[in-house]
């Protein structure tokens, strides 16, 4: 049987293996761009920029902490192009990037 500081320290272990599992999990979980959406107001304020910019179209997705902008507002035209605005913080244009749509997206 063991005594009652050995199963103190057993159990104390186990807990700090347990948060460092947690805390690893957690970093690789960011670590693979989680995609998060850009959290409301800052939302409808990257679309509108994103729309003013791109002069027409449909957002069809938004993401925040993109690696060349803060924001990322997706657009796609009335012609069928996918555009990737990318945005800073002050939802300033930082690049723009468009490919045409396949067929079978339509």
């Amino acid at each position: 049987m063991l005594r009652p500081t050995t199963r103190v320290v057993i159990i104390a272990g186990a807990a700090v293996v347990l948060a460092l599992v947690g805390t690893g999990a957690a970093i690789a979980a960011s670590d693979q761009g989680g995609d998060a959406p850009i959290p409301s107001p800052a939302r409808e304020q990257a679309e509108e920029a994103a729309l003013r910019h791109v002069g027409q179209g449909t957002v069809s997705d938004n993401e925040a902490g993109d690696e060349q902008g803060t924001y990322e507002v997706e657009v796609r035209l009335d012609t069928g192009v996918q555009v990737e605005v990318q945005l800073d913080r002050n939802f300033a244009v930082v690049t723009t990037e468009g490919e045409r749509a396949s067929d079978d997206m339509d």
